[in-house]
């Protein structure tokens, strides 16, 4: 018989497997194994003494791979539990104490995220940018899931998940356009292998890579944030219905060929408000068809 908190986290469970997919669009071929891993440390079926879950997301920029972790954790944890740690920050030496302490008595970083939490997820964003004694500080918590801080304290990081993030391969992952996904995935792979280390690749339970977003994915993504503006707008009294145009429009104003579509939630909140706003301004609810005006390059409502 459950417990409630098993009877709980096998509710959030149910509830993560449709919310991931809802969520993050275009990569279906990795959603499976993060769910999977998600799952068995969830549900107590991972070895004492180690995190909960490691992972490392590859590929391009804004194809998903900080947004699974935000929707996972929240959906996992609730709000305050992800831990996020930009390692470009942390390329001297220097840094180590940053994260352990640099003098007797400081906790550093991760000892005050485990001060305040004894579960969680600990992100660090671009890896392989990393100083190598910082790496072996996410060797540790890979390894044990222990670290020691300068207070001479060992921290227990085993109810924690563990996710790395890099940009490695990624230029080659975009620039290959005719390879299969099975050989960019293998090349992507090996060089994550060389850069960020053997050993710290080999703890790591699930290595996946997130692939390049099709132009069907960029339009689900931008239908995706145009279904939660029309109904944060009609929340308040404005009824908006869509041209087929602005799915396209907003494609071209919000997916960049560097950035991928992380700025496209910026892009549609202000394109649509600011169609919202000149009705608003003429006295009127933002009420009609979301459409298109090209010589003006903006949306409108007529």
């Amino acid at each position: 018989m459950n417990t409630p908190l098993d009877t709980r986290k096998i509710t959030n469970l149910h509830e993560l497997d449709a919310r991931l997919p809802r969520e993050i669009r275009g990569q279906s071929h990795v959603l499976p194994r993060i769910l999977s891993s998600l799952r068995r440390g969830e549900l107590g079926l991972t070895k004492p003494g180690r995190p909960r879950g490691s992972f490392l997301l590859l590929g391009p920029t804004g194809v998903g791979k900080t947004e699974t972790v935000v929707v996972a954790t929240a959906q996992i944890f609730g709000a305050g539990r992800l831990f996020r740690f930009d390692m470009s920050e942390f390329q001297t030496q220097e840094a180590l104490g940053l994260l352990l302490g640099a003098r007797l008595g400081e906790v550093g970083y991760l000892g005050r995220v485990r001060e305040g939490a004894a579960e969680g997820s600990l992100l660090f964003d671009e890896a392989e940018k990393a100083h190598p004694r910082v790496l072996d500080i996410m060797l540790q918590l890979l390894d044990a899931a222990r670290i020691t801080v300068a207070t001479g304290e060992t921290l227990d990081f085993s109810g924690f998940y563990v996710w790395l993030t890099s940009n490695i391969g990624s230029a080659e992952l975009m620039s290959l356009q005719h390879s299969n996904d099975a050989t960019l995935e293998r090349h992507v792979l090996t060089r994550a292998q060389q850069q960020l280390r053997p050993e710290i690749f080999a703890r790591v339970n699930e290595k996946l890579v997130f692939g390049r977003l099709s132009y069907e994915h960029q339009l689900e993504i931008a239908e995706k944030f145009l279904s939660r503006e029309i109904e944060f707008l009609s929340a308040r009294g404005h009824k908006l219905e869509l041209d087929k145009a602005v799915l396209p429009y907003l494609v071209r104003k919000g997916f960049h060929p560097k950035l991928g579509a992380r700025p496209m939630r910026d892009a549609v909140e202000k394109l649509v408000g600011d169609a919202a706003a000149q009705c608003l301004l003429k006295h009127r609810a933002a009420c009609g068809i979301l459409s298109v005006d090209e010589e003006r390059d903006c949306l409108v409502v007529r």
